[in-house]
């Protein structure tokens, strides 16, 4: 098991080297690599040379750090054709760059648009049939995970989509911020793990409020019934998820993919949060566990 650091609480106002050196500060011998507008930005094209690619590689060594995922978020499940194009375009650059980095592993999100989820589908075919020459090429195993407005919500369904691709390089990302939405409001992260079986890989631990309770009223949206989602990244106990039972059904799946700290909520106070989620984290999954797992990666 790999125990990682998405660390945008850093994104906005740090520096690359100085995040990876907040990463290793925080107790973390993994990074995750999400977003951010100086390396790889949100649907847009990587703005990354190769001097860059060379410090990153040379903070990563200097701090301990190794990078556990390249984490891009693309429009490549659009139904709008040039925009569908373009974020294969983006891919193949993100899929370069995370081989130049001597990565093996990419994380993302299905994207495409929720209210056209055939069109959004097929979209996501299209660019799957013309990236997995390259992830093959390279040796990189991708994880997706189902997002809140994606045209994928439901775990069962990106379970589907993932074994429907049927490459074994290809697995799942489990968001469990995300698990108010995988069920339609009930957030049974029991089931949802159950559902996932032999393709969990990569399990993101935050907390949030299930936006279906209180009758539909947990959060008023004026005007009622726009198409907007809702969720948070708080720190494990601040929500309604049950981390006792997903703990424990991790425990009992013997997982040994990567849980990542993904709490987003506090970059005013990243250390105060990452202590409550680290501790979560370790006593939930076993402080020894993670010790013995860390000494033999």
């Amino acid at each position: 098991m790999r125990l990682a650091y998405d660390p945008s609480h850093y994104r906005d106002n740090t520096s690359l080297r100085d995040t990876i050196e907040n990463v290793a500060r925080l107790g973390y011998e993994y990074v995750e690599l999400s977003p951010r507008q100086d390396f790889i930005w949100f649907n847009q094209y990587p703005k990354v040379d190769k001097q860059m690619i060379k410090d990153l590689k040379r903070y990563c060594s200097d701090a301990g750090v190794k990078i556990s995922s390249v984490l891009p978020v693309q429009q490549w499940s659009s139904p709008i054709e040039e925009v569908r194009e373009a974020a294969v375009r983006n891919w193949k650059r993100c899929i370069e760059i995370t081989s130049e980095l001597d990565v093996d592993l990419m994380n993302t999100e299905f994207a495409g648009d929720k209210t056209r989820p055939t069109e959004s589908e097929a979209a996501f075919v299209k660019s799957m049939e013309e990236l997995t020459p390259l992830f093959e090429k390279e040796g990189i195993r991708l994880n997706i995970q189902s997002h809140p407005h994606d045209f994928i919500e439901l775990n069962t369904e990106a379970v589907r989509m993932i074994r429907a691709l049927d490459k074994d390089w290809i697995k799942l990302v489990y968001s469990v911020p995300h698990a108010f939405f995988y069920d339609d409001g009930i957030g049974d992260v029991e089931q949802h793990l159950e559902e996932a079986g032999d393709l969990l890989d990569h399990v993101l631990i935050a907390d949030t409020l299930n936006h279906k309770a209180a009758f539909g009223l947990r959060y008023i949206i004026n005007p009622p019934g726009a198409n907007v989602t809702i969720h948070q990244h708080l720190n494990p106990g601040e929500g309604e998820i049950n981390f006792d039972a997903l703990y424990k059904k991790l425990r009992e799946m013997k997982f040994d993919g990567i849980v990542t700290n993904a709490v987003f909520a506090y970059p005013d106070r990243p250390e105060w949060s990452n202590e409550l989620t680290l501790k979560s984290i370790k006593e939930g999954l076993n402080l020894s566990l993670f010790k013995n797992c860390q000494e033999e990666n």
